[in-house]
């Protein structure tokens, strides 16, 4: 392995678990956005440069100004935001589902044959793989994209709860 790969490699990991250990959503939210920018850099890496580019523009891009809005437009007071017990008695199955989703990965990842003699693929440029998303896969592309901004959207609206007014609090 190369050096440049175990740097992207080190990095996006440790962005992404410094984001799931951090308690402000604002923080882990940007390192999540530090996170997606080091898997763009592990496509570049890889050779994929188109996919390293759309990666930049959904996720980097669209996707984390859509994470942040959501979290500053749902974001609970800090008084609503204290761990209830019921909460923590979810921690045990959270950890045997997660342990199970990471055993499957790692099964997957050892059982799969990482053979390096095989023929390459014949090389797609990123004019090819434009031509076919706007030729005939148009009318996917533009489904997938909206099905992704209602699906996000109703996330948006089932989060946020209507809060009861405080009479002393201007409108």
């Amino acid at each position: 392995m190369s050096l440049a790969f175990l740097l992207i490699a080190f990095l996006t990991v440790a962005t992404a678990a410094v984001a799931m250990a951090l308690r402000n959503l604002i923080r882990s939210a940007l390192l999540l956005v530090a996170s997606w920018a080091g898997i763009a850099a592990f496509y570049l890496w890889a050779g994929a440069e188109f996919v390293a580019f759309a990666q930049v523009l959904v996720y980097v891009g669209a996707i984390s100004m859509v994470v942040l809005f959501a979290v500053l437009l749902t974001r609970p007071s800090r008084d609503e935001a204290e761990v209830t017990p019921a909460s923590a008695g979810r921690l045990l199955p959270a950890l045997i589902t997660g342990g199970a989703v990471l055993g499957v990965l790692v099964g997957a990842i050892v059982g799969s044959p990482l053979r390096t003699t095989a023929k390459p693929p014949p090389p797609v440029t990123v004019r090819e793989i434009g031509l076919q998303l706007m030729g005939p896969h148009a009318a996917a592309l533009v489904v997938v994209g909206a099905l992704l901004t209602v699906a996000l959207l109703g996330a948006v609206v089932i989060a946020a709860t209507s809060r009861p007014a405080d009479p002393g609090e201007p409108r």
